[in-house]
């Protein structure tokens, strides 16, 4: 689960199957009842028919919880992580960073810096197609060094600056009183 539209798909599946919740989290849930093996199969087959997996094997469940720290980090929390992100997973998660890098790495081969990476891409790209901050109110909400940081980053993911990519996204909406125009 990544978004606030997987939980609530979770939980009305688990209202349909008369199962009460105490938490339904990003990648984790923990039921008040203990269920059948009958109960177990429904709730699997009805979040697959939702786009969603019921995971039971706990690498995979680790290899979420990595994912969802990380969706967490970069698209919703509000203030920079003041701390070093391998400490804060460390934290988060209760297990060595190490491990956790070494685990990811092996199961969706790609390491954790740059499923970070691609994430911040993605979350820049937003703040720039937004408008409401410049480059230099992004470098510090994403966490970067400096402007120059963010930029060969961005270049280095998406072949454009930061400047370029903003110049595209205007190009490419025009105003109605431009369309048809040339």
């Amino acid at each position: 689960m990544v978004s606030n539209r997987c939980k609530m798909a979770v939980k009305e599946e688990l209202k349909k199957l008369k199962l009460h919740f105490m938490v339904v989290e990003l990648g984790e849930v923990e039921i008040m009842e203990n269920i059948s093996m009958d109960q177990r199969q429904l709730l699997k087959v009805a979040l697959l028919d939702s786009g969603l997996e019921l995971m039971d094997d706990k690498k995979s469940m680790l290899i979420e919880k990595i994912k969802n720290v990380i969706i967490q980090m970069v698209h919703h929390t509000v203030e920079p992580i003041k701390i070093n992100f391998s400490d804060y997973l460390s934290q988060q998660l209760d297990h060595d960073y190490t491990y956790l890098s070494n685990l990811f790495s092996e199961v969706q081969g790609t390491t954790i810096e740059q499923f970070i990476i691609s994430h911040k891409t993605e979350r820049i790209k937003e703040l720039i197609i937004y408008g409401e901050l410049n480059i230099t109110e992004i470098a510090w909400k994403m966490n970067y060094s400096s402007v120059a940081h963010l930029s060969s980053q961005f270049k280095k993911v998406t072949g454009l600056s930061p400047s370029h990519f903003k110049q595209l996204k205007d190009k490419r909406r025009n105003p109605i009183e431009e369309i048809g125009k040339q």
